[in-house]
């Protein structure tokens, strides 16, 4: 942040300075609506929410170290008192945004891959200058002007990640830093309920390449043509990304390897690299490319490009995390959010992952998509069922319409299989049920399911002991699982239906896993940010469920 003096901002935000304010005290940052991330210097901005009110912690942000607190009412502590707070948010830093003219600011936006593709661009654009980037999705009304006050002096680049909850959103989002690139992604079914349609959310993601100048640049994804439509709204230069021979930054020859990363040949008008990439999922090309055509824009080198591109890791938690136990379990940890089009593409990146072993996924019913919700979710059901997984746990409320569709799509998809005569169980997997048909919870034969006894291997969930007198499936003495739930014994072998399940939350999920789970085994654990599964990985990586 630049330094102001709280005279300063009580201008800035049409404030009034309250309670002994000094009005030469200086405000040197950072900018938090946490009480508990204050620094020496800060300004805390109180935010009443739903069930917290910043006003109550202001007095022990300002003993923290806090400069003053940014409020709506009067607090027992140094204030600029301002009638909305969030406004006087956007307004500090729409200000503090013109100050930094020599600042280049790229915007992001799409319904999916927003969050990767900022990373990997502010890596790029780090090999120039010194970027300020959202911290995981800081993307909103609060989240945005945060991330654009964290800029000072010296910053060169702002990479920005720009969300829509509805028309206007991203418009007012690019008031406050106005971008000089914009970079659109995709127009999938995110929000769905909420805009109504797709031409709706095409309607709200152009928003970000109508607020670009005259010289500016807009990036556009090829292979979407609501994305490429778009083209129309601007008057900047227009650029194109994708894997059709129309996008001038394009991938060529992708290929995914065993653990789900692409490698491609990166193709731009001054030449080609190889890319190789640290990132799990084919979707994550997109990502790159979209990343890469920004960079290139701005005089990268085609060869940079492709080293920072394929040097990349994950930045933000709870995408695509792939962590294997020490018994071999993979865990992949896609938990942070969910839609229809993340979901697939989850599933095809873990069909990679997991092929050749026995899978099971965890997944939550989708939010926020209006009247499609019902017959999406029953979708998202289906392409669960069909996935060819050992066990599938469906956790959460308004779940019925995600279990029908996967309980039909299993039975349907197993009646196939063995018609076809194509079940092949995973031979190199330890403990791994024969093929043939099978009551559901009876002994598999072959080998079975070890015995933990004592301290289990560092990071690994207990699997709970399976004893003679009440075989595989049966109940087991002293861990009974969630009052009420299903039986928590392993699911069917090969040649039956994918067993689905129902739990009512995220530990219960991690419950149902400790007792299916094998070594070698693999697990998606993927659902709406309001479920919360990323506590059911935590739970199947590190710790015994609660």
């Amino acid at each position: 942040m630049i330094p102001l003096p709280l005279a300063r901002i009580a201008e800035m935000t049409s404030g009034a300075l309250s309670g002994m304010a000094d009005p030469r005290a200086v405000v040197r940052g950072p900018v938090v609506i946490d009480s508990r991330a204050v620094e020496p210097g800060s300004l805390f901005v109180a935010i009443k929410g739903a069930r917290v009110d910043g006003h109550d912690f202001a007095a022990q942000a300002v003993r923290d170290g806090a400069v003053a607190v940014l409020a709506s009412r009067p607090v027992d502590a140094p204030a600029v008192i301002v009638p909305d707070v969030a406004a006087a948010l956007a307004e500090l830093a729409a200000a503090q945004a013109r100050m930094l003219p020599e600042v280049t600011v790229i915007g992001v936006t799409g319904s999916a891959g927003k969050t990767g593709t900022k990373d990997l661009l502010a890596r790029l654009t780090g090999r120039i200058g010194a970027t300020i980037a959202p911290v995981g999705s800081f993307n909103n009304e609060l989240g945005h002007p945060l991330t654009v006050l964290r800029a000072g002096l010296d910053t060169r680049f702002m990479v920005l990640e720009l969300a829509a909850r509805n028309i206007g959103h991203i418009k007012d989002l690019t008031r406050i830093a106005p971008p000089k690139l914009g970079v659109v992604l995709n127009v999938g079914t995110a929000h769905l309920g909420v805009f109504g349609g797709k031409e709706a959310i095409a309607k709200a993601k152009g928003e970000l390449v109508e607020a670009l100048p005259r010289d500016g640049v807009a990036v556009l994804n090829a292979d979407d043509p609501l994305v490429r439509g778009m083209a129309s709204r601007t008057e900047a230069r227009v650029t194109y990304f994708g894997q059709s021979e129309s996008a001038s930054v394009r991938a060529e020859g992708v290929v995914v390897d065993a653990r789900g990363r692409a490698s491609f040949t990166l193709r731009t008008p001054s030449g080609s690299a190889h890319v190789a990439l640290k990132l799990i999922g084919a979707h994550a090309v997109e990502n790159a490319l979209a990343a890469a055509a920004a960079a290139y824009e701005l005089g990268l080198p085609v060869a940079t490009i492709a080293e920072e591109l394929s040097a990349a890791t994950p930045r933000s938690r709870w995408r695509m995390e792939v962590t294997d136990r020490p018994d071999g379990v993979t865990v992949v940890n896609d938990a942070y959010n969910a839609n229809p089009d993340s979901m697939r593409a989850a599933f095809q990146a873990f069909d990679v992952i997991g092929r050749g072993r026995r899978r099971f996924a965890v997944i939550a019913a989708l939010r926020e998509l209006g009247e499609e919700s019902g017959a999406l979710n029953t979708e998202l059901g289906r392409m669960a069922g069909a996935a060819g997984l050992a066990g599938l746990i469906v956790a959460g409320p308004e779940a019925e319409p995600v279990l029908q569709g996967a309980r039909a799509a299993a039975v349907e998809t197993a009646a196939a299989m063995e018609s076809q005569n194509t079940f092949q169980p995973p031979a190199t997997v330890p403990g791994a049920p024969t093929p043939g048909p099978q009551t559901p919870g009876a002994p598999v034969p072959g080998p079975q399911a070890p015995q933990v006894p004592g301290p289990q291997a560092p990071g690994a969930v207990p699997v709970p002991p399976v004893p003679g007198p009440h075989g595989q499936g049966g109940p087991v003495p002293g861990w009974q699982g969630p009052p009420g739930g299903p039986p928590l014994g392993p699911p069917g072998g090969y040649g039956q239906p994918t067993t689905v399940v129902h739990v009512a939350d995220a530990e219960a999920a991690a419950q149902q896993l400790a007792a299916w789970l094998r070594p070698g085994d693999a697990v998606l654990i993927k659902g709406p940010r309001a479920m919360g599964l990323e506590r059911t990985a935590e739970l199947v990586l590190g710790g015994a469920p609660q």
